[in-house]
């Protein structure tokens, strides 16, 4: 089928002290840690934030989504998707407007529906697994998305074998349920573990490149590996 007409991405509003609007300010300061404190502040003088709430957004990371569709044009009419790590929504809620054809996605915690969309409540890297969300898709992938991340321990070393680890099961999963010339995305944190998946990505897709979309906090080491044409 033809694809829809691209949505370009709204011009968002200014905001966080920068000159131009005043930075919003906690009335109840007192009440809070410095840690919650800092996070609620962030999220007040965030544009996304107000953007994903105008366009009924479960989450800022909706538009990361549109970012990487808009940089490497994954999303199509009709496609068969994986999210892995869908909470709380908002990338499948992307897919459902993209007019995805068969969308399943699944994370340790409970989602909310979304519309033409099956979700699963459980553990990615538990075995059998892969295979259930394969079938629940009712044939192989167009796109397999992960917004995977672990519980942090705040040890850099640590959290970096940690998010390798998720990719690469992520990957090795992509590596069964795609279909040739199929798409892979995850998200990973700048690393020397990062330039290890890519090595791993390259030799089983046809082009491998990292993104960071500007939704992605600019102090975040997030990046996004985005993968395509699966050589099966």
């Amino acid at each position: 089928m033809d694809e829809p007409p691209r949505k370009r991405m709204v011009r968002l509003p200014g905001g966080g002290g920068d000159g131009r609007t005043p930075a919003a300010r906690l009335k109840t300061a007192k009440l809070r840690t410095p840690s919650s404190q800092a996070w609620l502040k962030r999220q007040l003088n965030d544009p996304y934030v107000a953007e994903a709430k105008a366009r009924g957004y479960r989450s800022r990371a909706a538009f990361k989504l549109l970012e990487i569709d808009e940089k490497a044009h994954l999303l199509r009419r009709g496609m068969k998707v994986i999210d892995l790590g869908c909470a709380p929504g908002g990338w499948l809620q992307v897919l459902q407007e993209r007019g995805a054809g068969a969308v399943v996605g699944i994370d340790l915690l409970p989602v909310d529906p979304v519309a033409s969309t099956t979700i699963v409540e459980g553990d990615f890297t538990e075995p059998g697994c892969g295979d259930r969300l394969a079938a629940l898709l009712g044939g192989p992938a167009d796109l397999i998305l992960s917004d995977m991340a672990p519980n942090t321990t705040g040890h850099r070393e640590t959290d970096h074998l940690r998010i390798t680890g998720l990719i690469e099961a992520a990957a090795d999963f992509a590596a069964t349920a795609l279909r040739p010339g199929g798409a892979f995305v995850a998200k990973a944190f700048q690393g020397g573990e990062t330039a290890e998946v890519i090595a791993i990505l390259k030799r089983a897709f046809a082009e491998v490149r990292t993104l960071k979309p500007k939704a992605s906090r600019a102090e975040s080491s997030e990046v996004f590996l985005v993968a395509v044409g699966f050589k099966g």
